[in-house]
């Protein structure tokens, strides 16, 4: 998972004040109602979805004593990709995405001439998005290994199982276990309205 604080922009240091302002001043930049009809819906609706997780994330780190509560990607849904592959590098790839080290599987990746980069590279490139929460672009990538490779059965899989899981919320993914909104949907939902009713001078949770 991507460092939730990052993705905030803040310190690990920072107060849950300090947290919580920068959560509510990306909620507002990238909230779904300002690129209603927009090129950039698709962009903003993942962004979102990602301050979301992260403000989440450092929520329930706080709450554990700094500790991160899951070791899954953003959203709490991650492929799991096969242990072999053909190829040597795609088969390394393979093992650090299961061990959740994508930063050195991207760099792997990555440093694929583009000429080479076949069905699996793509393949494994969508695992790599979706270990960070990137489900418009992993669903991209998926789309692109299966018209490569449209026999493979893993990458098929991997597909429908993420087209499974598109949900409601924007034009984004819904990462529950199945139909409807998760806990973490729900949570979202009121974060937001949170602070759009802050925004017009009220408060919709008292706590927040």
């Amino acid at each position: 998972m991507n460092d939730p604080y990052k993705v905030l922009g803040v310190s690990p240091d920072a107060s849950d004040d300090e947290v919580k302002k920068a959560y509510r001043a990306l909620a507002r930049k990238y909230h779904p109602d300002k690129y209603r009809d927009s090129d950039l819906a698709d962009l903003a609706s993942e962004k979102m979805k990602e301050v979301n997780a992260a403000y989440e994330e450092i929520q329930k780190m706080r709450a554990n004593g700094g500790s991160s509560s899951s070791s899954s990607g953003q959203g709490g849904y991650q492929y799991r990709t096969s242990n072999t592959s053909s190829n040597p590098t795609y088969a390394e790839v393979r093992r650090l995405i299961n061990a959740n080290n994508v930063d050195e599987a991207e760099k792997i990746l990555l440093g694929v001439v583009e000429g080479d980069r076949n069905g699996e590279w793509h393949f494994l490139y969508g695992c790599v998005h979706l270990r960070r929460g990137h489900y418009v672009d992993a669903q991209r990538c998926f789309d692109i290994a299966c018209s490569i490779e449209p026999y493979n059965n893993e990458y098929r899989a991997a597909q429908n199982e993420l087209r499974r899981r598109a949900g409601g919320y924007g034009n984004g993914y819904n990462t529950s276990g199945g139909g409807g909104c998760s806990g973490c949907d729900v949570c979202s939902g009121l974060m937001c309205a949170d602070c759009c009713c802050e925004c017009m001078g009220g408060d919709l949770i008292s706590c927040c």
